[in-house]
């Protein structure tokens, strides 16, 4: 940027008034911290007093954009050294606590044991180590579920598999809602569970009510709680109740095949 025009402090008063106007474009970093250097030493900003200094600084802060503690720190800086310079740093990246032997390994475990879950994956690589004091596992023992995953995504494991099966999940039918189909065979029970409600703070009991699809053979019990304590006894006596041998259960959350 070009500010060469302004060069006294009556000047910068009328730039921070909105008298002055100009064009401010700053390329760079280096291009700022040079413009801000050259603007203390043209002010002889080290010799003025306390208001004229915070002149100075509210119109760096404006041109710059820099916060007060930037200013501040640049200040400090040319003070010390009588020079603004821009201190690059190249920050080292997170090391790897995973080495590429770590992930061979792992492949080898899981080539070995088909691919299991992540958690039974660690629970091995932890007896492996606490139990079979095999050195090599100490590592992948406290490594975390979501990491072994992790792992299993990156190159060295998929050059060391090939291919790579993820676990499959194993499906079973717990209840389906659909109609049974007796077709004329009797032993599909239908059930339903009925509260009688509450009586001034009393509760009320649970009457179960199973009907046979075919032969509308009826077996009513009740019971205090629906709990396993009560339910379970209760259930017994009821399916003895039917003559005949009972092939599923049909309730309002799905049904059961026996």
């Amino acid at each position: 940027m070009n500010d060469s025009h302004i060069e006294t402090l009556e000047q910068v008063r009328q730039f921070l008034a909105g008298v002055a106007v100009m064009k401010i474009t700053i390329p760079s970093k280096t291009e700022c911290y040079r413009w801000i250097q050259g603007t203390l030493v043209r002010f002889r900003y080290l010799t003025l007093g306390k208001a004229d200094r915070g002149l100075i600084r509210l119109y760096l802060r404006q041109i710059s954009g820099y916060s007060r503690a930037q200013i501040a720190r640049l200040i400090k800086q040319y003070q010390k050294t009588g020079r603004i310079q821009r201190r690059q740093r190249t920050v080292k990246g997170f090391t790897s606590k995973y080495t590429r032997e770590d992930i061979r390994l792992l492949a080898q475990l899981d080539e070995l044991h088909g691919t299991l879950s992540g958690p039974a994956t660690k629970k091995l690589c932890e007896r492996a180590w606490q139990l079979f004091k095999q050195v090599e596992y100490q590592r992948l023992a406290g490594i975390s579920v979501s990491h072994l995953y992790n792992l299993r995504q990156s190159t060295p494991y998929s050059r060391q598999r090939g291919t790579v099966d993820k676990t499959r999940p194993v499906q079973r039918r717990i209840g389906e809602r659909r109609k049974p189909r007796p077709e004329g065979r009797p032993g599909y029970i239908r059930v339903d569970t009925v509260h009688q409600g509450d009586w001034d703070g009393t509760k009320g009991v649970y009457h179960i009510n199973a009907v046979d699809e075919v032969t509308q053979f009826e077996g009513i019990t009740s019971v205090e709680r629906i709990s396993e304590h009560y339910l379970i006894p209760v259930l017994e006596s009821l399916i003895d109740s039917f003559p005949f041998i009972i092939k599923g259960f049909h309730a309002d959350n799905g049904i059961s095949d026996h």
